[in-house]
């Protein structure tokens, strides 16, 4: 087992039933291949923020989405489900229900947001340096992100500033070799 799944079995569930891990990071750190990885191992459904985020501008709303939409509902033994946010269209479209599950992993910049504390079961950090994460997430999104990197990166910026997600992460890990 990996350190993220024994650090998991270590814990509470803190939303309902549901141990709910989130993998933080900025932009192109790794935080979907070891979100990807640790899911496999443990037979747990992935939600990514990316769904979430209401467009470039749209971290803030992604964070209260999950909470309101997969969180709060499993944490009073409801069912859960999330609306996916069309980036083509500019406008929330299709609903999707959370599996049942016992481990519920949540992937993305947000996912480790101070509202969303309470509900976490383990929080985990994934850092890569800025120059990796820029190659990355552009190898990855090519010429659909390029524009938008800065701006994301002043998201990044503001929310990690006021969330200070890092320092209360329980393990901290370099970015996912792929």
């Amino acid at each position: 087992m990996s350190a993220v799944a024994d650090l998991l079995a270590s814990r509470p569930p803190r939303a309902g039933r549901v141990k709910v891990l989130a993998v933080e990071g900025r932009s192109g750190s790794g935080k979907s291949l070891l979100a990807t990885a640790v899911a496999a191992e443990l037979g747990a459904p992935v939600i990514r923020m990316d769904d979430l985020y209401a467009g470039w501008d749209g971290l803030l709303d992604g964070v209260d989405a999950l909470v309101r939409w997969v969180l709060a509902p499993l944490r009073r033994g409801e069912t859960a489900r999330w609306q996916r946010y069309d980036w083509h269209l500019g406008r929330y479209a299709e609903w999707h229900p959370v599996p049942a599950a016992d481990v519920l992993v949540v992937e993305g910049v947000g996912a480790g947001a101070r509202e969303v504390a309470p509900y976490l079961s383990a929080l985990v950090w994934v850092d890569a340096p800025d120059e990796v994460r820029r190659q990355r997430a552009l190898a990855r999104d090519g010429d659909t992100y390029a524009p938008h990197w800065d701006r994301w990166a002043r998201h990044e910026d503001d929310f990690y500033a006021h969330h200070d997600v890092r320092s209360r992460a329980d393990l901290q890990v370099r970015g996912f070799p792929r």
